[in-house]
């Protein structure tokens, strides 16, 4: 049997899936919310609620880009009313120096700004928007001047890992408190933009030595979290703690997942907002006990001594690359899976030299 889950942490609210970036490795569904099925600005107050009610400590506003939402300072507010910490997750594109100060005033606590490369030329094209990096770098000279903690966001592939010293260094220049360097996970545009995005071994084995030294060096200056590329690694990670243990996503559309990409899931039964409370949906959603706990796991699984460690590891990397979201996680070694990973690994490794993206439009 599986043990009754504690309350939920976090909650990511998705307010939107428009952004004005085309990010090759948006995370987000390949099907995008349309802006007519978004939660109008009281739904969205009522889930904040419940959500503090539930147990949620944090919340963080994403996207898309949240700031493509005319009501975010509504939002922020109401969050605030609820006693959530808020996190806005943001591209910076579609905020100025008023909406910021009036972010303020509503009472956001922290920014998490996307970094897509240090220089325009790379980040305009990785983003698909010119002028992008420009005006994000202007915004994180607000974001500093007005006194918001920031965290750097910087998201690294095959394209950009070589930079990843200087993309450290960017982060002290604009005071950020944390960085996290986020190799691609590959779900949603991602997946598709695979071969293009997939960094090489020796790029993978020299990123850790620089994050191992910059962790030492700037300790006490700059947090830096390290996301390394899950193929490359012998034990899956323990994604979200455990399905259904730690936090909760809310899409634009009000559908309630365990995670960003479990939609991808077939069979899986979703809940909605407008339908159920979401406490019903925490402890109750079919969806959140699909995969919770440990009575799910195939053998392999069940008598491994990371079993606690890993929780099975990624339900929607086994479907991405096994087409099975109950086999063990393929990035494992133990996993029969594994070797279908480094076929595609040794496939990738023949990949293009000058990516040619398939953008989110």
């Amino acid at each position: 049997m599986c043990a009754a889950p504690n309350p939920p942490m976090a909650m990511l609210a998705e307010l939107t899936h428009r952004c004005p970036l085309a990010c090759p490795y948006c995370s987000n569904p390949t099907e995008l919310a349309a802006k007519e099925t978004e939660l109008s600005t009281e739904t969205w107050a009522d889930v904040f609620r419940q959500a503090a009610d539930l147990g949620v400590l944090q919340l963080h506003l994403s996207g898309g880009e949240p700031a493509s939402r005319s009501d975010l300072v509504e939002l922020v507010i109401a969050a605030r009313e609820a006693g959530l910490y808020t996190n806005l997750i943001t591209s910076g594109i579609g905020l100025n120096e008023r909406r910021l100060r009036a972010l303020d005033d509503a009472g956001l606590d922290h920014v998490q700004l996307s970094l897509q490369g240090i220089t325009a030329e790379m980040a305009d094209r990785i983003g698909g928007y010119t002028g992008g990096f420009k005006r994000k770098m202007h915004v994180a000279e607000l974001i500093d001047q007005i006194g918001f903690p920031l965290t750097l966001n910087a998201v690294m592939h095959r394209e950009n890992l070589d930079d990843l010293p200087a993309t450290i260094e960017m982060a002290l220049r604009l005071n950020a408190r944390r960085i996290e360097i986020a190799c691609v996970q590959f779900q949603g545009w991602a997946l598709t933009n695979r071969a293009a995005l997939q960094p090489r071994a020796e790029q993978v084995v020299e990123a850790k030595r620089t994050v191992a030294e910059a962790v030492e060096r700037l300790r006490g200056q700059l947090v830096i979290d390290f996301v390394p590329p899950d193929y490359y690694s012998d034990y899956p990670k323990a994604c979200m703690n455990g399905w259904g243990s730690t936090g909760l996503n809310v899409s634009p559309d009000g559908t309630v997942l365990p995670c960003h990409a479990a939609a991808i899931i077939p069979g899986l039964e979703f809940d909605q907002v407008q339908a159920r409370p979401l406490r019903d949906i925490w402890y109750d959603g079919p969806a959140f006990n699909a995969f919770r706990g440990t009575d799910w796991m195939p053998e392999l699984c069940q008598g491994c001594e990371r079993r606690d460690i890993d929780f099975g590891g990624c339900r929607c990397q086994a479907m991405a690359i096994l087409g099975d979201a109950t086999a063990p996680d393929p990035v494992c070694r133990k996993s029969p899976g594994r070797a279908t990973l480094d076929a595609l690994l040794a496939e990738d490794r023949q990949g293009v030299e000058a990516p040619e993206y398939v953008y989110r439009r």
